[in-house]
């Protein structure tokens, strides 16, 4: 029995005390420490990049909990990859050396963020922390957090806000500026968080915010590495697999994957020695990586919460969801996608689904479905509205419109509650007393999409088949039927019994 992580044996053997911060994180979240502080972590391992120590920041009053899970362990914390043979590897990640919880020491953050040492600003504070508005793009002045730190920049209390200010300490003590690096699953998150902080700065500082326009880099990014939230059967499992207790250990699946713009004005560590993929133009990979991957996320939340099925793995293992799934990315999603170098398209969604099937990770629709607000927006909106374009099918991607519209409503098929993880209710009951346009004609997610017309007519017409019909039932596959792999083939008739679910469903697979 070890007595803490760093007298485990998987503990890293680097010199800790020796590490210096070169990387400022907002938003320390499971996937951060699944993902960049573990790539971080791989360097150290091999004698490299002590001086990219990451020093994480939290901004939320929740934060104050990861600061002391990590504070009471020397920051350190255990990674495990959960495979899908059932098999565990564990490691203990040391790459984080401090942590620094902002709503109580305001001036601490802004020092590390303003120490020359730090070169990188990174930042995991989920799709929808960059108050931009969804459907123009625009940084979003008119909010409560802009406003304050506006009001007052000296005393930020938003990233950006942070961001802003430890930038303009840098300009005058001339010190050159960080680079702003965004790792949250967006569309050109580096545009994007340009965005929001140039925004920030303009309203307070014009000058500054054509300063920061003109001298500051913002790389884009592509991310992926499942991570679900850690339960506390986890944080069991680690304690009886190490000997030791982990107060907020991290769950993930083996594959990871990272491709980012290289454009690091003042450095970075070398990342490409343990594989991430350094690159002039991540939106090939970003797009496929959103409208595929993330896109498939929103479509097994919102079918299988209709259904009564909580796990991701559970949803994706149905032949039905799975099929109609694979329609959507076929038939729907890849035809807009610009050509992705070194891919083979068929063979990433057939990797997409072996690890959506990993039953060992247990991702729960709940989490999943808590992004749609932000999420449909940026994975699934844009594919519909560039097939409205292009003239092209846009019915798979309406109709995961109307699931998600009834899944708000907190009730499944069966009768039994969905847990309720967004606040559209109220468009999706305006929806439900007679508004034709009530969920949809939420502008701040749909931006003007209803008032195109095919879009309207088909997504009330899904929506229509939806309440009559119902889902794809998980229930209807049986030994008679073939699961449709589009474009392959249909799926066979369903006997009379099991109706018109699976008589919905094949009537829009190719």
């Amino acid at each position: 029995m070890t007595t803490s992580l760093a007298s485990s044996p998987l503990a890293p053997t680097y010199d800790r005390s020796a590490m210096t911060t070169g990387i400022v994180h907002m938003g320390v979240g499971g996937f951060h420490r699944a993902h960049q502080a573990m790539y971080l972590d791989r360097l150290m391992r091999d004698g490299k990049a002590l001086d990219w120590g990451i020093c994480g920041v939290g901004l939320m009053p929740g934060d104050a909990r990861m600061r002391d899970a990590l504070a009471g362990q020397d920051h350190l914390y255990s990674l495990t990859l959960k495979h899908p043979d059932g098999h565990h590897e564990t490691t203990v990640i040391g790459s984080i050396h401090d942590y620094r919880f902002a709503p109580e020491d305001r001036q601490g953050v802004l020092e590390v963020m303003t120490a020359p040492t730090t070169r990188i600003v990174s930042l995991t504070v989920t799709e929808g922390g960059y108050n931009t508005d969804d459907a123009t793009g625009a940084f979003r002045t008119g909010s409560d957090g802009a406003r304050h730190d506006a009001a007052s920049p000296h005393e930020p209390t938003t990233a950006f806000g942070y961001i802003v200010e430890a930038l303009r300490r840098r300009r005058a003590e001339g010190t050159a500026p960080f680079t702003v690096m965004s790792c949250d699953n967006l569309p050109g998150n580096g545009k994007v968080a340009r965005t929001a902080v140039v925004g920030q700065a303009r309203m307070s500082d014009p000058e500054l915010a054509d300063w920061i326009e003109a001298n500051v880099s913002f790389p884009n990014c592509m991310v992926d590495r499942i991570t679900p939230v850690t339960t506390p059967a986890d944080v069991e499992q680690v304690t009886a697999e190490l000997g030791v207790e982990d107060a907020w250990p991290v769950v993930c699946e083996p594959f990871t994957q990272w491709v980012l713009e290289d454009a690091f004005p003042t450095g970075r560590p070398p990342l490409e020695e343990v594989g991430v993929q350094m690159v002039d133009d991540v939106v090939p990979y970003e797009l496929m990586k959103l409208r595929l991957l993330n896109a498939s996320h929103q479509a097994l939340a919102h079918w299988g919460r209709l259904l009564g099925i909580e796990y991701a793995h559970e949803a994706a293992a149905d032949p039905e969801i799975a099929a109609w799934t694979r329609a959507f990315l076929t038939r729907e999603a890849r035809p807009r996608l610009l050509a992705v170098p070194g891919i083979d398209l068929d063979q990433y969604v057939d990797t997409l689904f072996e690890r959506f099937t990993n039953a060992a990770i247990a991702d729960t629709l709940a989490r999943l479905a808590f992004f749609a607000p932000s999420g449909m927006p940026k994975f699934v909106l844009p594919t519909v509205r560039a097939n409205l374009e292009a003239d092209g099918p846009i019915r798979l991607g309406t109709a995961m419109c109307a699931a998600w519209s009834l899944g708000v409503l907190g009730t499944d098929e069966n009768g039994a509650a969905i847990p309720v993880v967004d606040d559209l209710r109220p468009f999706a009951q305006a929806q439900a007393d007679g508004e034709a346009t009530g969920f949809i004609g939420n502008k701040e997610v749909f931006g003007d999409l209803a008032d195109d017309e095919r879009f309207a007519s088909t997504y009330a017409q899904e929506l229509a088949a939806l309440r009559e019909q119902g889902a794809p039932s998980p229930k209807t596959h049986h030994a008679g039927s073939t699961p449709c792999h589009a474009p392959g083939g249909r799926r066979h008739a369903l006997d009379g019994a099991r109706g018109g679910r699976a008589q919905r469903l094949q009537g829009r697979l190719p």
